[in-house]
């Protein structure tokens, strides 16, 4: 369908906001739920999905799924910078699924075993109720990813996105279950707990090559606003949080052969519960950092001065997105057609803009739009038995009102 690129830039984020105001009440997502028989209880679910999944232009789209912990807490970050971060062109990752869970028993759930030595953090009534992590892991696995896989349109890539305990529980998933994410983000994880029992863990789990494939960003804040290499050489100033933290830092640093893509990153300026936006955004240029077009090449594709070969470009750029991810992404359908439409509006660039039409036919052949578009091309530069032949095969693949038109006016002139 013809788009205006120039209008896609100056008001691509309107668009996307646009589709999520219904009713006069700005939409993130939707609630939903699952009953657990893991954990014996209902659990509610904060779900966004990406606007492009209504959209009935294109053909519909599988997304990667972000798991969130305390998703009630930063279900509004998360999907905030998310969204933001895969807007095209400047798209520093895939478009992704959030899956918010709220918590019910926080302590239960995102402790993997039980303490008797935090009472500085917890009291004893609460400690009680701790060490459920395995539980709550199982229905993840068991339970929650299945019917988010049932009822939504996921791909079977994965992250898992963890604060505080959150991000104990996301160190004991990598350590105990690596297959169940691709991707696990530890944001100012309590790795104190239990007198450090999850690194003890650790220590040994990666000394193993269990973890080809997978990805690890930890976050660190600063919670004494002390120097970090005090709090480091002088337990008399606590900071037990941060010396755990420190510890798994150079427990990575030490198997660097174990297939585990990871990295660390201390935040010197931010406490606790100010970190997670910061780290959210550098852990998503981390895990996917083969994504982003170089601003060179983001010059080249909108330049029509360019002498770039913007199809071939996006080819080449996709092919390492793809080896990095270990599965084939292609370039958005959306995108790729207003690039045609608006190089076709340059003077001199037609073969340029029949490029990436085409481009967009091989990657999604089963896309009525992809036909239309090319039909459109080849109506524009004379070409009535080419136009004709998309359209019809547009019109096989969906009826569609205004291709229609095109199609009759073009066969009465026959």
């Amino acid at each position: 369908m013809k788009l205006l690129f120039l209008l896609c830039l100056l008001v691509g984020s309107s668009l996307v906001q646009a589709q999520t105001v219904k009713n006069n009440a700005i939409v993130i997502g939707r609630v939903d739920s699952v009953t657990s028989v893991v954990l014996k209880e209902k659990r509610t679910l904060w779900v966004y999905v990406p606007a492009s999944a209504t959209d009935p232009t294109y053909l519909k789209q599988r997304y990667p799924v972000v798991y969130l912990l305390d998703g009630d807490a930063w279900f509004t970050t998360t999907t905030g910078v998310l969204q933001k971060l895969s807007e095209f062109p400047n798209s520093v990752c895939p478009e992704m699924i959030v899956v918010g869970i709220p918590n019910t028993n926080r302590t239960r759930d995102l402790t993997p075993s039980t303490s008797t030595t935090d009472t500085d953090v917890l009291p004893a009534a609460v400690l009680k109720t701790a060490g459920g992590g395995e539980h709550f892991t199982a229905f993840l696995e068991k339970e929650l990813i299945p019917y988010i896989d049932a009822h939504y349109p996921t791909t079977t890539h994965r992250t898992l996105i963890g604060h505080s305990f959150g991000g104990l529980l996301v160190l004991n998933t990598l350590v105990h279950h690596p297959d169940l994410f691709e991707n696990y983000v530890a944001i100012d994880p309590s790795l104190f707990w239990d007198q450090e029992k999850l690194l003890k863990q650790a220590h040994e789990a990666l000394e193993q090559p269990r973890f080809a494939g997978r990805a690890l960003f930890v976050a660190s804040a600063n919670n004494t606003g002390l120097d970090s290499v005090r709090v480091l050489r002088d337990v008399s100033v606590g900071g037990a949080l941060t010396r755990s933290q420190w510890k798994l830092r150079d427990e990575l640093a030490r198997n660097r052969r174990n297939g585990l893509r990871s990295a660390y990153k201390y935040y010197s300026t931010d406490t606790h519960n100010t970190v997670p936006l910061l780290a959210t955004y550098d852990a998503l240029h981390f895990l996917f950092s083969a994504y982003a077009l170089l601003p060179a090449a983001t010059s080249d594709l909108f330049n029509p001065a360019s002498k770039a070969d913007q199809a071939a470009l996006l080819e080449a750029h996709y092919r390492q997105v793809s080896a990095q991810a270990g599965h084939v992404v292609l370039p958005p359908e959306s995108a790729v057609n207003a690039l045609a439409y608006y190089l076709l509006s340059q003077p001199g660039k037609a073969a340029r803009s029949l490029a990436l039409f085409q481009l967009n036919v091989r990657n999604y052949p089963t896309s009525f739009n992809v036909h239309d578009s090319l039909g459109d091309y080849y109506q524009s530069q004379g070409q009535p038995a080419l136009a004709i032949a998309s359209y019809s095969k547009a019109l096989q693949l969906k009826e569609f009102p205004e291709t229609r038109q095109k199609l009759t006016k073009l066969q009465a002139k026959k």
